[in-house]
């Protein structure tokens, strides 16, 4: 049901020309009524706000084919507008490099989310929340791009810089808005750097605010998901999440440092360019070991670069194994500092 307070925003927004801004309220209260379990009411009402949007031709889009179909969303605006950056991503799982056993986790949620209908016949729903663990540049980001790729989604990356203020209350009422989306438009949703949300709620450092806002965001976990849209958070400190988290994703997904078939394929992919029949490739996915995979890409692609300026056709596998260990040297460099 409409509130007082929602009328009177949209009779402002009406009296003002607005129109972005009536249909934002329009919305929210799909997203209230979808909460309710008035999944009907709150898919007729988005889609009559996306019947006026297509009439007045207001709102900016983005488009992509994919298997003969067009892919649209609307970028984010009113309130929304800053909190999350919208894309959509062409790449799949095939595009990264996997254990085997991470490589299995994520086709089951991908799944899952296809035959999503399939499960409600029967009454069970599908996976749709995934907490992502491992080091910086292990993948984690990528995974949500290729998420939204095999599910042909808009990727929405939250921008935790413009979600967490210093105001009470600002900050759970900015996550109150990404949810409420959550219930109305089917994308993947990720919070990315989640431990700056999701912090242990019994660290010395903790404040009253940020309780509360990890509160929130474990209220809203639990709320029903009408759009079985994936939530995808990424985290490279486990250790400093609350354990309640835990327990509100459906998996948890975690990614070693790449092992030697890793490395060696991630550098063929990055190389296969060049002639690369010398190549030594058990020497030289030893010589990775110790890396992540975004580090293992650069090392590979500082090669590659050096071969096109020098007009080389061949690998030299001696380029590689020193490109390697001065992504090594580098990273001891930072650890030094820290």
């Amino acid at each position: 049901m409409i509130t007082a307070r929602q009328m009177i925003a949209l009779l402002q927004s009406l009296n003002e020309g607005d129109d972005e801004q009536f249909y934002a309220i329009a919305l929210q209260v799909a997203a209230t009524e979808a909460r309710r379990g008035r999944i009907e009411v709150a898919t007729e009402l988005k889609s009559q706000v996306d019947l006026a949007r297509s009439k007045k031709h207001l709102a900016p889009r983005l488009e992509t084919k994919k298997a003969g179909s067009v892919v649209s969303f609307a970028k984010p605006r009113g309130e929304l507008q800053g909190l999350f950056v919208a894309t959509l991503p062409k790449i799949n799982l095939e595009n990264l490099s996997l254990t085997s056993d991470v490589a299995a986790r994520l086709k089951n949620f991908v799944r899952q989310q296809r035959q999503r209908e399939k499960l409600r016949e029967h009454s069970r729903t599908p996976k749709s929340k995934l907490l992502l663990i491992g080091p910086p540049g292990s993948g984690k980001t990528f995974t949500a791009s290729a998420l939204a790729g095999e599910l042909h989604l808009p990727l929405h990356a939250l921008r935790l810089d413009a979600i967490i203020s210093r105001f009470m209350g600002e900050t759970a009422a900015k996550l109150r808005l990404i949810f409420d989306q959550i219930a109305i438009e089917r994308a993947v949703y990720l919070f990315d750097e989640f431990d700056a949300i999701g912090g242990k709620r019994t660290t010395d450092n903790d404040v009253g605010e940020m309780r509360r806002v990890l509160n929130s965001f474990l209220q809203f976990l639990e709320e029903h998901n009408s759009t079985d849209s994936p939530i995808v958070a990424a985290t490279n400190h486990p250790e400093l999440l609350d354990p309640a988290l835990l327990r509100r994703f459906d998996d948890v997904v975690i990614y070693p440092l790449p092992g030697p078939k890793i490395v060696e394929s991630v550098l063929r992919k990055r190389t296969s360019h060049l002639d690369s029949r010398s190549i030594d490739w058990t020497l030289v996915a030893a010589g990775g070991l110790g890396l992540s995979q975004a580090e293992v890409v650069k090392a590979a692609d500082e090669v590659v670069r050096d071969a096109i300026l020098s007009g080389e056709s061949v690998l030299r596998e001696a380029d590689l194994l020193g490109a390697l260990h001065h992504r090594k040297q580098l990273l001891g460099l930072l650890d030094s500092v820290k």
